[in-house]
């Protein structure tokens, strides 16, 4: 299937989960969602107006920030695309489909996060966004370095803020819970699981440590030239890669050589190349 094609038939996928999540889970428990949607959630519980096409409506500035700041005529047919194909699964299939009615809260926020999650990260993936803060989170993504769950998550709470009087304190709660979530799932759809991670070691023995990770370990090392901030002192500086199975293991290497190491351990948002998942273009 043409690479194009592909990403148009995963952001149809991807909305269509999102607007199920919100009419099979979210709506009919009167759960609080963020961003666009949401706020066009309050406006139907408010005066009766439909989300989708409300949400169309209000992503409309957005979109054209969003045209000018991210550029391109992709960013822009593909915006189109996922926001317009969102609304119309929105309202198509508000009375088309089962509702999930609970009593308890956990499931349907669970069950509701995971797909709208799903749904969201595939979108985003392909380099199409749903309007709203989707498009939010790909500017503050560009300018900033932010992940986009981060500030999604950021966005929601902002709107749970303004749904508070409306809802009441205890929805609101459950809508913080439901964002967590939601996000969470969207960056492991982004990024993967992240299993990877790195380690600074600075040693007065690098060479031993070097051998050892080498050898006993089977995992690669960098050499890196360092200076001492307040002695000036020059030291090597080893980094490598590791499984978060290994740690243990290379904790248990190093300070058998030398006691004194300072190590840095940070988890690795995503490693490829040998020994972890192999390079390729998406």
């Amino acid at each position: 299937m043409p690479g194009i094609l592909r990403d148009y038939l995963v952001m149809t996928i991807g909305t269509l989960c999102i607007a199920l999540a919100l009419n099979i889970f979210l709506e009919p428990n009167n759960v609080i969602f963020g961003g666009v949607t949401g706020i066009a959630a309050m406006l139907k519980t408010l005066f009766g107006l439909p989300i989708g096409i409300t949400s169309l409506a209000l992503n409309i500035p957005l979109f054209l920030v969003g045209l000018k700041r991210l550029g391109g005529f992709v960013f822009g047919l593909r915006t189109i695309f996922a926001t317009v194909m969102l609304s119309v699964f929105i309202d198509v299939t508000a009375n088309r489909v089962g509702q999930f009615v609970q009593r308890e809260p956990l499931l349907y926020i669970a069950y509701g996060a995971l797909l709208s999650g799903i749904g969201t990260g595939l979108v985003l993936r392909v380099g199409g966004t749903t309007g709203g803060v989707d498009i939010v989170a790909r500017l503050l993504q560009q300018w900033r370095g932010i992940r986009p769950g981060q500030s999604m998550l950021i966005a929601s709470v902002v709107v749970f803020g303004a749904a508070g009087w409306i809802y009441g304190a205890t929805p609101v709660l459950y809508a913080l819970l439901l964002a967590f979530i939601e996000t969470r799932v969207i960056d492991i759809v982004l990024e993967g699981f992240s299993d990877g991670r790195s380690a600074l070691i600075v040693s007065n023995k690098p060479e031993a440590i070097r051998d050892a990770v080498l050898h006993d370990l089977d995992r690669g090392v960098t050499m890196l030239e360092g200076r001492g901030g307040y002695s000036g002192q020059e030291r090597a500086v080893l980094m490598c890669v590791i499984s978060q199975a290994e740690i243990t293991i290379l904790k248990k290497l190093i300070y058998n050589i030398d006691p004194r190491a300072f190590v840095v351990m940070t988890e690795a948002v995503e490693v490829l190349g040998e020994g972890f998942r192999p390079a390729k273009a998406e």
